[in-house]
């Protein structure tokens, strides 16, 4: 299958158009994302994707030279079903695990449909209702947190990112004030600085901070990535 072309991403470098390209062959490289995204696939799970911290992290551990799976504590899969009933919701959860049993974990499974329901009471912020499970992508704490990859049914690994993947590449940690997650973005960039000294980590700038550029609920750039020889490989 030919490689869609997918538009330049917000805070694009130089070499923006190869970041795609990179990322991929970083995720087919790892043996841990791709189990888990075979695994994944077979759940049939409407629009999801594995998304955030062990992917970001991933790439910032090949891109350090650190050991693959350093700092990665669990896997994000979300997907979005219009049954916002905890029992569907459950359900899934229940046929999921035995078939992510054998893959690397923890498994963070979240409905996106849901996330409305329960998102300030745990955090504190209102939170519209999404309209499909990718918007959730533009409302992370940080950009870079905001990427996700799913594996097609023709072993394509397609990659949803919002905000571009200059910032993953750039060892970048810049806020998303769309929501109201200072306190989130401050106790991850801790953890994440700690973890990864060479970030550069910028401050929260409130509401009106203008270093993201991506309007809410924004369609994610998918580009679409034929399965290939790797050009980076990982070991642990």
């Amino acid at each position: 299958m030919p490689t869609r072309s997918a538009e330049t991403p917000a805070h694009a470098g130089s070499d923006d158009a190869e970041h795609p390209r990179r990322l991929a062959g970083i995720v087919r490289a790892d043996p841990d994302l791709m189990s888990l995204l075979k695994a994944a696939r077979s759940l049939a799970l409407p629009q999801w994707r594995l998304v955030a911290g062990c992917l970001y992290q991933t790439v910032w551990n090949v891109l350090t030279g650190r050991p693959r799976g350093h700092g990665i504590r669990d896997y994000d899969l979300i997907y979005f079903d219009p049954d916002t009933s905890w029992e569907a919701e459950d359900a899934v959860l229940r046929r999921a695990a035995a078939i992510l049993a054998p893959c690397p974990g923890p498994v963070e499974i979240r409905n996106q449909a849901r996330v409305h329901l329960w998102f300030e009471a745990r955090f504190g912020a209102p939170y519209p209702p999404l309209p499909d499970a990718d918007a959730a992508l533009a409302r992370y704490a940080a950009a870079v947190h905001a990427v996700g990859v799913r594996l097609e049914p023709d072993d394509t690994l397609s990659i949803a990112a919002p905000f571009g993947l200059a910032d993953l590449f750039g060892l970048v940690l810049r806020p998303n004030p769309v929501l109201a997650n200072a306190q989130t973005y401050t106790a991850k960039a801790a953890r994440m600085r700690a973890l990864w000294p060479e970030l550069t980590v910028l401050p929260w700038g409130g509401a009106d901070d203008p270093s993201v550029k991506c309007a809410k609920d924004t369609p994610a750039l998918s580009t679409g990535l034929s399965p290939g020889p790797s050009p980076v490989s990982t070991s642990r």
